[in-house]
């Protein structure tokens, strides 16, 4: 069995990239002896060895980065290929179609919803304005979660281990689709988060899983609310009403 279907770079794609990184490459090198420009000089070598790069090694690329920009072929996706392509050769092709959409919303989907986050936030200062676009973003991600089917394991995984961004789009999505919730991670989250707004959201997440929690579940929910309300964040903030809410809930419905 294959380990990997047929590359996400097509060969037009990866052909098209050779020739575009070996002029930037080019360029660059050439610029090293005429210009005097050191900073544009290398970029187009940076830039042109990474495209290079993509195009000589696209199959098994699993994580570049260029600046801050990631491209992230992940083996989970990569597995998923795989098992696609076995059940294609068992005539199973229902299954084949079902597997290949699941990887490739694993390498597509949250990559430009995290950087379309990260670029809200490093790019404008804070207050409303940054706050409704970034809730925009978190809007896109859960009308992605809909839109597609995600392997819950990866979805927690960006909870986890993932950078700012990638948790928060995980947070979104399990707003959005109930069966990729994990109750320890978000837990965490809200004792744990990075920023106010990952808070914020790993909060209203966890306002929204109440029902579904035991008893057990539910005293440590309320456990952890009480442990980070006054210290992470005081009265006059949304984290404040939100926590409010959980507990008057926990408290009105204890089993």
């Amino acid at each position: 069995m294959p380990l990997f279907s047929p590359s996400p770079f097509s060969l037009w794609l990866r052909l098209l990239l050779g020739m575009l990184g070996a002029a930037s490459f080019g360029a660059g090198v050439a610029a090293v002896f005429l210009s005097t420009n050191g900073t544009g000089t290398g970029v187009l070598v940076a830039f042109g060895g990474i495209v290079l790069v993509l195009a000589l090694l696209g199959d098994w690329i699993e994580s570049l980065e260029f600046g801050g920009t990631k491209l992230k072929m992940r083996a989970a996706a990569a597995e998923k290929f795989a098992l696609a392509q076995d059940s294609e050769n068992r005539g199973d092709r229902i299954t084949a179609a079902r597997l290949r959409a699941e990887a490739q919303a694993l390498l597509e989907a949250a990559g430009p919803i995290a950087a379309e986050y990260r670029t809200v936030r490093g790019s404008m200062p804070a207050g409303p304005a940054r706050t409704m676009a970034m809730e925009l973003v978190v809007a896109r991600a859960r009308e992605l979660a809909h839109e597609q089917t995600f392997d819950p394991a990866e979805v927690v995984r960006w909870l986890r281990e993932g950078n700012d961004e990638e948790r928060v789009t995980a947070l979104a999505m399990m707003q959005a689709k109930p069966e990729l919730r994990d109750f320890s991670s978000v837990f965490t989250a809200i004792e744990r988060a990075r920023t106010p707004f990952e808070q914020y959201h790993a909060l209203l997440l966890a306002d929204m899983m109440l029902d579904d929690l035991d008893a057990g579940d539910k005293q440590r929910l309320v456990e952890v609310v009480k442990g980070v309300r006054g210290w992470r964040f005081r009265r006059d903030t949304d984290r404040w009403l939100v926590s409010e809410r959980i507990l008057r809930r926990a408290k009105e419905r204890p089993d």
